[in-house]
């Protein structure tokens, strides 16, 4: 092999590194969260995420580039024949990255793709009674952080959370909140907060209000949290978040601790850009 070779095949290897690299992916993250929305992309968001709107303008254009990057990044998947369209793919990539417009600029690192339904669909399960016996069975599911690679989700769910923006319940929000949750290694209600002190404050909100709804669930008294939240912790955070979100004021209103921590996390106060409750 002659020198001009080696020196070739070195500067090729070189490039290789540097095109799939961190320091070209950082590169062109900006250059994708710097490309304008086209408005038809904006008028998708806003028929999906009605929050959208009331997002102060600064945080709203953060938002179209984190759109604009999960879309380009992330694999979406039509199960069952589904056919995938850009307004399914702004649905969800909107309603996702309003989880993390005040965190980073990481999105998502490990997710890989979105598999979706046309509607719910049946997830084996299992089960051990007291006496030790395994159960198999399948549970019909509107969605499931399977692991953090991939993401299911029920475009009918979808759907529904994108029509009734009000009413508490979103799966979208909700898996991708289990989603977050698991990067701090497992999904219990705790995600990775970077400070012992917060997780002693967050642990003390979360197991109170945690209690709380767990009682409401058993006497049968209306909450603003989703009764599902009372299945365990993780679940609770997640129910939490879907509140956060969707029913801000009336959560501030009513778990101002389980607000002011949540609002904390995501480093949003979403209760702020909407009109107060009646």
């Amino acid at each position: 092999m002659t020198p001009l070779v080696i020196v070739l095949a070195v500067a090729i290897g070189v490039i290789g590194v540097l095109l799939g690299g961190p320091l070209w992916r950082a590169r062109r993250r900006q250059q994708l969260r710097a490309q304008p929305l086209p408005d038809a992309w904006r008028t998708e968001i806003d028929r999906a995420m009605p929050i959208y709107s009331h997002i102060p303008a600064p945080l709203r254009s953060r938002l179209d580039g984190l759109v604009q990057q999960f879309i380009a990044e992330k694999e979406f998947v039509g199960c069952r024949g589904l056919e995938v369209t850009v307004p399914m793919k702004l649905a969800i990539a909107a309603q996702a990255c309003l989880l993390v417009l005040g965190r980073s600029a990481r999105v998502y690192e490990d997710l890989y793709s979105i598999l979706i339904y046309p509607a719910a669909f049946l997830a084996p399960e299992e089960h051990r009674d007291e006496a030790g016996v395994v159960h198999h069975h399948e549970r019909a599911l509107a969605g499931q952080a399977w692991d953090t690679h991939r993401i299911i989700l029920s475009w009918d769910d979808v759907l529904a959370g994108a029509y009734s923006p009000a009413d508490g319940f979103n799966v979208v929000y909700h898996e991708f909140a289990h989603y977050l949750d698991a990067e701090a290694g497992e999904v219990n209600g705790a995600p990775f907060l970077g400070d012992a002190r917060l997780y002693e404050r967050w642990s003390r909100v979360m197991k109170k209000e945690f209690e709380r709804l767990r009682e409401a669930e058993a006497r049968g008294e209306p909450t603003v949290l989703d009764p599902y939240g009372a299945e365990n912790p993780g679940e609770f955070f997640a129910v939490a978040t879907e509140a956060f979100f969707e029913l801000p004021g009336e959560l501030k209103a009513e778990h101002p601790d389980l607000y002011a921590e949540l609002r904390s996390y995501y480093r949003l106060d979403p209760a702020g850009w909407l009109p107060s409750p009646a």
